[in-house]
This record gives structure tokens, C-alpha cells and sequence, in this order.
């Protein structure tokens, strides 16, 4: 019997090592963010002339976000809760995550811990510079997926530029994104970062507010692994403050692939600081 506890207390101390400890895609987390951003940041204050070069849609959401006169964003951290699946048969995993993004490097530190069949999932994506990796690991130590390249590296920058679009907004005016009219109620915006320009169509609503957020430059991951380039889309609204800044607080990320369009993951936004400020 005292055998059979101490290898217990063997397997429990060596998962909490692999969970939280220095190997755990958790300490990588933090060890990214720590070396990316300060407390708190000072950015000049963001003006109407910065808005001027957007089309008016979009400096109808800034203004409506509560941007103009707030600093200018440096990084921005979130907090999410929500669901997630692979495809549109699969069963949904239950998840709570976080994120840092910087703005002007850019960089986005991501970290998930969700559930799959009552076990713990961690995911960790690093991007920085237009380089992405994404890690995936079952029980905080069996690895699942480990992924970079160049496809992974596009579909990250079409991330990114959502981020700033949604949780962001004053980021718009940033001169890495140049903007096309295309009626009062919507506009398409080209993102730079190193080799890859990204672009997306965004729409508002008559209040000015983000409303959806379409690209065909992201890639599904496909069964056997394989990158498949498909159209996908963030319908998102719930408008609320966070300090003066008004940002969507629920939305879905969509793929819409020939065969039917589906939501493969739903989120929550529980928490926003921006520059270091909730």
C-alpha cells in the first residue's frame, strides 16, 4: 500500500511539473509575455486627424468604440471562456484562455486550457514578426501537435488583424494596414507584416459597431493535417465598456467551406486591459 501512494504522489508531482511547472507550455506562456511587455505603457492620445486616412465606416467604429482621445493601444491583454470543436460533427471542448498582443512588433502570446473527454488540453500559439508556431499537448504532456511554416504563419497575421480589429480598434490607423471603401457600411483592409499581406472585409452596422470580419487568406487544418485554404469570418457583437473602450464581448469564428459554413468555436470576452490599464 505504501508503495502504491508514493507512486501516486510520483505521477501526480511529475504532471504538475508538466502543467505549471518550467516544461509546461503554461511557464512558456508566461515567460513570452514577460519578455514582450512592461506594466504599463504610455502612448500619446489618439486624435480625429489620425482617422483621417480610414474610410468612414471605420472611423465611425473607432469613434463609436470610445478610441479617439484614449491612448493609442502599445499591447492589450484578454481573457476568454468558451467552446471549441474541429469540425462540424465533432464534439465541443469547454475552454478558458488568454492572450497578450503587441501592437507595433507585433506579436500574439495565446495559451488555452480546455477539456477534451474530461481531460486537460493545453494549446499555446506564439507569433512574432509574421513567424507562428502552434503546440498542442493532451494531459500537459503528450504532445499532439507541434506546428510552423509559412502556411501557419499567413493564417496567424489574419489573426492578428482580427484581434486588433475587434479588441483593438484604435489600432486601425496603424500604418502596416492600408484600407479600400467599399460602401458606408463596410470596408477591406490589406495588413503587412515581414512577407505576408493579409486581407479581410469588414462589416458594421448602423451603429457604427463591428459586426462581422471576413478573409479568404486563413487555412483550416484538415484531418490528415494537411492546410486548406478556406474562407472564414468572426461574427461577433454584445458591445460593452472595458475602462472607456467599447469592444464586442461574444463572437464565432466560422470556416466556410463548399460543402456548408459551420461555427467551430464560440467565445466570451471575460476581461481586457489595454496598455496595462483594465
Amino acid at each position: 500500500m505504501r508503495w502504491l501512494l508514493l507512486a501516486l504522489l510520483l505521477v501526480v508531482l511529475a504532471y504538475a511539473l508538466f502543467a505549471i511547472g518550467p516544461p509546461s507550455l503554461r511557464a512558456a506562456y508566461k515567460r513570452a509575455v514577460t519578455a514582450r511587455i512592461a506594466e504599463t505603457v504610455a502612448m500619446p492620445p489618439l486624435t480625429e486627424a489620425d482617422l483621417a486616412p480610414l474610410p468612414e465606416p471605420v472611423r465611425r467604429y473607432v469613434r463609436a468604440t470610445g478610441s479617439v482621445g484614449q491612448p493609442r493601444v502599445h499591447h492589450f491583454e484578454a481573457q476568454w471562456r468558451g467552446r471549441i470543436r474541429s469540425g462540424p460533427d465533432d464534439p465541443w471542448m469547454t475552454f478558458h484562455a488568454k492572450q497578450v498582443n503587441v501592437i507595433g512588433e507585433p506579436s500574439r502570446i495565446f495559451f488555452m486550457d480546455a477539456r477534451r473527454a474530461g481531460l486537460p488540453v493545453d494549446v499555446l500559439h506564439a507569433y512574432e514578426g509574421g513567424a507562428a508556431r502552434m503546440r498542442v499537448r493532451l494531459l500537459s504532456l503528450v504532445p499532439l501537435v507541434d506546428e510552423a511554416g509559412p502556411e501557419l504563419d499567413k493564417t496567424e497575421t489574419v489573426t492578428v488583424f482580427n484581434d486588433m480589429s475587434i479588441l483593438a480598434p484604435a489600432a486601425l490607423v496603424e500604418p502596416s494596414i492600408s484600407w479600400e471603401p467599399i460602401d458606408d457600411r463596410s470596408a477591406r483592409g490589406s495588413y503587412t507584416v515581414g512577407s505576408h499581406t493579409v486581407s479581410a472585409t469588414l462589416h458594421f452596422n448602423d451603429a457604427g459597431e463591428l459586426v462581422d470580419f471576413v478573409s479568404d487568406d486563413r487555412s483550416r487544418a484538415n484531418a490528415d493535417g494537411s492546410l486548406e485554404q478556406v474562407r472564414w469570418s468572426t461574427p461577433v457583437g454584445d458591445y460593452r465598456a472595458f475602462g472607456e473602450r467599447r469592444v464586442a464581448t461574444r463572437g464565432e469564428g466560422r470556416w466556410h467551406p463548399p460543402d456548408g459554413a459551420y461555427a467551430y468555436i464560440e467565445l466570451e470576452l471575460e476581461a481586457l486591459e489595454t496598455n496595462g490599464t483594465p
